[in-house]
C-alpha cells in the first residue's frame, strides 16, 4: 500500500478528487461508502486512512480469509464483492457533504446498480442513508425498498471517527449481512 508520508499539503490537494469504483457485474455485495476521505483519495485506495475499521470488520464477519489492507481493494472482486461511494468527491469529513449531494449520489448509485446488478448493496452509514434515500426513520439492517433488483442493507460507518460502534459491533453487523445474503462458506 502507498503510505502517505508528507504533510497536510498532500491531503489538501486531495479535496474533490474521485476514487475509482471497484465494481463488476453480478457482485454478491456492493459496499457503498459515504464518500472518499482525503487520505483514501491521496493514496488511491478505499478505506485507506489508518484507523478505518472496514477491512477488519470485513474479515471478522467472514467476507475475507484474512484482513485485507487498502491496496487489496481490487482483490475483493475475486470473492464477488465491490466498492463504491454515494458521493464521489473526497472531503476531510462526510459532514461536509450537502443533503442535495447525497440525494444526487443516490440517483447515481441507482444507475450504477441497474447497470451492474449486485445481489446486495450495503450502505455504510445510517445518517447518509437516511439523507440520500429520504428515509429519516430508517434503521440498521435490511431495508424494505430495493435498487432495481438489488436488496439494500444499512451498516454502521466503519470510520475510526465513529466511536459509537466498536470493532466487535461492526463485526456483528457485517456478519448479519453476510448471513442474510447467504454467503456462508464462500470465503476464498
Amino acid at each position: 500500500m502507498t503510505t502517505l508520508r508528507s504533510t497536510g499539503g498532500d491531503l489538501l490537494a486531495s479535496y474533490g478528487r474521485r476514487l475509482p469504483d471497484v465494481i463488476e457485474p453480478g457482485l454478491k455485495v456492493l459496499f457503498c461508502g459515504i464518500n472518499p476521505g482525503l487520505y483514501s483519495a491521496a493514496v488511491g485506495h478505499h478505506f485507506a486512512r489508518p484507523g478505518n475499521r472496514f477491512w477488519g470488520a470485513l474479515h471478522a464477519a467472514g467476507f475475507t480469509e484474512r484482513t485485507f489492507v487498502p491496496s487489496d481493494d481490487k482483490r475483493l472482486l475475486q470473492s464477488g464483492y465491490g466498492l463504491t461511494n454515494l458521493v464521489a468527491r473526497a472531503t476531510a469529513q462526510a459532514n461536509e457533504l450537502t443533503g442535495d449531494e447525497l440525494v444526487l449520489g443516490r440517483r447515481r448509485l441507482e444507475r450504477k446498480v441497474r447497470r451492474y446488478a449486485p445481489r446486495w448493496v450495503a450502505i455504510l452509514g445510517i445518517g447518509a442513508y437516511r439523507a440520500a434515500f429520504q428515509r429519516p426513520q430508517a434503521t440498521w439492517g435490511p431495508q424494505p425498498e430495493r435498487l432495481g433488483r438489488s436488496r439494500l442493507w444499512v451498516l454502521p460507518n466503519p470510520s475510526g471517527l465513529n466511536a459509537s460502534h466498536q470493532p466487535v459491533d461492526l463485526a456483528r453487523a457485517f456478519r448479519r449481512l453476510r448471513r442474510a445474503a447467504s454467503i456462508r462458506g464462500e470465503v476464498r
